[in-house]
């Protein structure tokens, strides 16, 4: 990896709120991916920084932030605040249309566990500017009422063995309108633990970002 796609530290105003991220931007990147992480995690998940990676290296610059700050984050019910997720996703979104380094760039969702619900939301209150969307293992049927409304192209990576969040995945599925894609990773649990499958996953969501993105 070049040492300008290491990511950097950088805050983002928000509201009254100052949000922590980290973004990394490879030589003349085909696109932004904005990653939505699940519930009790941040900027720093280890998976989602593999797949931040993975796609770096597929030209694709990445922006890892903190959905809440540490004082929001230490009330549980804030971590499953959907709208208030949503919210902050697209306000970040909107600060990189003006920031010099992200600006013009297409833009994509990956969103994990309950972060998929969020980029889902978002994708729909954004179809000028969301063309694409992965979702890992997520709670996509916390977006319900608004998956009609989503025109990006989705991806929604799910492991075999997950079966209460493979079968929720199927029924959102079927509610998308827009191009659609179900991959689902056979031995594969919530978490995508076992050898080789996190791998598999950032792959899938390369490849996906690199066909919708730029």
């Amino acid at each position: 990896m070049s040492d300008d796609a290491i990511p950097e530290p950088l805050e983002i105003p928000v509201g009254e709120v100052t949000l922590e991220a980290n973004l990394g931007v490879p030589e003349d990147p085909q696109g932004l991916v904005v990653f939505a992480h699940g519930s009790g995690s941040s900027r720093k998940s280890p998976r989602n920084t593999a797949v931040a990676e993975t796609l770096r290296d597929r030209g694709l610059a990445t922006l890892l932030f903190d959905l809440l700050t540490e004082e929001e984050d230490r009330v549980r019910e804030n971590r499953f605040d959907i709208p208030l997720l949503t919210d902050r996703l697209v306000a970040v979104t909107d600060w990189t249309e003006d920031h010099g380094e992200t600006a013009g760039l297409d833009v994509g969702y990956f969103g994990a566990s309950t972060g998929a619900a969020a980029a889902l939301r978002g994708a729909a209150r954004r179809p000028g500017t969301v063309s694409a969307v992965v979702s890992r293992g997520g709670r996509v049927d916390m977006a319900e009422d608004e998956l009609p409304e989503v025109e990006a192209a989705c991806l929604f990576v799910v492991g075999g063995d997950d079966d209460p969040v493979l079968e929720l995945n199927r029924e959102a599925y079927e509610q998308l309108t827009g191009e659609k894609e179900l991959a689902v990773i056979e031995g594969a649990g919530h978490l995508f633990s076992g050898e080789g499958e996190l791998e598999e996953v950032a792959d899938l969501a390369g490849d996906w970002f690199v066909e919708h993105l730029g």
